[in-house]
């Protein structure tokens, strides 16, 4: 391992390639027809912001790394010690396998083993699938203890459309709802869109600051939530969320390496603190297999 997201697995098929890290399974960039939609960041770098990174057994945060596993108070390791909460799951530093690998897909695999906090043994997989018009995603969990394994899942893309200005990108996310949070990011209540979180119609990046929760997604005809950044010349790139993803966080940094505002569209099987409410957290059998997929394209 020469860098520091270990092995880099570059993908092509026709006009679309994207680069696969091993460390997290990030996909940290994805161009199509020329264009980039999931932005860089500098090989010798660490993976920024999270970018790209699987999130498992949990997306997002527990607060203080404090759960309740039925009757067993458990302490998770405090990952993000500046709001002291066990952040984005146990595989993000994580270099998993390279389980096979083509030229147009990659399957990579890594187990969540007993560790502080987390008693139970999990087999993952991601496979990234190139498209025509982008990328297809997907996971596979599988419970390998004797007991069942409270799962959950999320990843953490950024968008953009390469060359345009991203201040004048529109943000359409189909939520109904969103997470009202404290001082540490935390869910303290659940509301209705409001003016400042209210996506439906569309927002430029340039006039939101989000790092918000939001439930209660649309879904179209074909069970799928999708998400869309568009340029102002119509060009579109759209996420797409499977059956189980019910929800997503948008994030917008102006410090993600080489752009001045990229966003992040995160899907999740549960939101934030979901080990201690419940919400979205799958308990898996002995031997059960969860698979959830997501995409994106670009037109």
């Amino acid at each position: 391992m020469s860098s520091p997201t270990g092995v880099q697995i570059h993908l092509r098929r026709g006009a679309v390639t994207a680069q696969i890290a091993q460390v997290g399974a990030s996909l940290r960039h994805l161009v199509v027809a020329g264009t980039e939609i999931v932005p860089p960041y500098p090989e010798d770098a660490a993976t920024p912001s999270c970018s790209g990174v699987v999130l498992a057994p949990w997306p997002n945060r527990i607060r203080d790394g404090i759960w309740q596993d039925g009757p067993t108070t458990r302490a998770l390791a405090v990952t993000e010690p500046q709001l002291r909460n066990a952040s984005h799951g146990l595989l993000r530093f994580t270099a998993y396998e390279i389980a096979s690998q083509s030229d147009e897909s990659v399957t990579l695999r890594a187990s969540i083993v007993p560790q502080t906090g987390y008693p139970y043994l999990v087999e993952t997989s991601v496979t990234y699938t190139l498209t025509d018009t982008g990328i297809d995603v997907a996971h596979t969990l599988t419970n390998e203890s004797t007991a069942s394994a409270p799962v959950a899942l999320g990843t953490h893309p950024f968008l953009t459309i390469g060359g345009v200005d991203p201040r004048d990108l529109v943000l359409r996310l189909p939520a109904e709802t969103y997470f009202e949070t404290d001082d540490r990011m935390l869910p303290i209540g659940e509301s209705p869109v409001s003016a400042a979180t209210d996506l439906r119609d569309g927002r430029r990046l340039g006039d939101v600051e989000l790092d918000t929760g939001f439930a209660n997604l649309h879904r179209d005809a074909d069970g799928q939530v999708r998400t869309t950044l568009s340029a102002p010349d119509g060009r579109t790139v759209t996420l797409h969320q499977g059956e189980g993803f019910d929800y997503v966080q948008a994030y917008t940094t102006t410090g993600y390496p080489g752009q001045s505002l990229t966003v992040a569209v995160e899907p999740m099987t549960a939101p934030a603190e979901a080990f201690n409410s419940g919400r979205g957290v799958r308990r898996l059998g002995a031997g059960e297999s969860w698979t959830l997929t997501w995409g994106i394209r670009f037109a």
